[in-house]
């Protein structure tokens, strides 16, 4: 594919939006889930909810793997995003962690880290209880500082098409604030839905060879799961 010529590339939207962060295990898994997801404008991995100062991937310190979402709270709530997170959070039910060398790796645990609203989490946290019989170990607590992760996680799948990335002038000040990255990396693993693209594929500005790339690996990867 070509570089880019088609200034319509929706990588920017400026429009207002909320934050909320979520720790749910794999965050290259969640970065495709709630990049496809409508009414987020924005997506980036990172590490967050610790003390330690400058955390990187192979020294976390006591941070947790998280996703830190920008959102429109006109097309999507807050509650619909908790209802996201507790569908699809790997560990609410263990109290194990997994370790990364010596040292334990957070991206594992049952940290839950959330903003805007800790009230609204701590809701919807008293009703999955209910449902998961007292037996959940989801914690929750404010966001702190968010460190955002290494280039290398950031859309972690839709790199893997370097091609398309090209084609659509993405690099590296684009992987943490581009619109269409975000719903790109949904949609080439299958997220999102074959009638949700046709709907936003104007908009997002892809030209057509683009789309029919987008679209063969939509349908390749629709239903098969989001494993890290």
């Amino acid at each position: 594919m070509k570089p880019p010529t088609n200034a319509a590339l929706l990588h920017d939207v400026d429009i207002p939006t909320k934050k909320a962060t979520f720790g749910m295990g794999c965050f290259w898994s969640n970065d495709s889930l709630f990049g496809a997801t409508p009414g987020v404008v924005r997506t980036r991995v990172g590490y967050s909810g610790g003390t330690t100062k400058n955390p990187h991937y192979r020294s976390i310190g006591d941070h947790t793997e998280v996703i830190e979402l920008d959102f429109d709270p006109k097309t999507v709530s807050y509650e619909d995003l908790l209802d996201m997170f507790w569908a699809n959070h790997e560990y609410g039910l263990t109290t194990k962690l997994k370790r990364q060398g010596s040292v334990p790796h957070r991206k594992k645990t049952e940290t839950f880290v959330v903003r805007p609203s800790v009230c609204a989490a701590e809701s919807s946290y008293k009703q999955m209880q209910v449902t998961c019989n007292g037996q959940l170990r989801t914690e929750i607590a404010p966001a702190g500082i968010f460190y955002p992760a290494e280039d290398y996680h950031q859309k972690y799948r839709l790199q893997g098409h370097k091609d398309l990335c090209r084609s659509i002038g993405l690099d590296s000040t684009k992987l943490q604030t581009s619109h269409l990255a975000a719903r790109l990396n949904g949609y080439l693993v299958g997220v999102g839905g074959k009638t949700q693209f046709e709907k936003e594929v104007a908009q997002l500005g892809l030209s057509e060879k683009q789309a029919e790339y987008v679209r063969r690996e939509l349908e390749r990867n629709e239903g098969g799961g989001l494993a890290c």
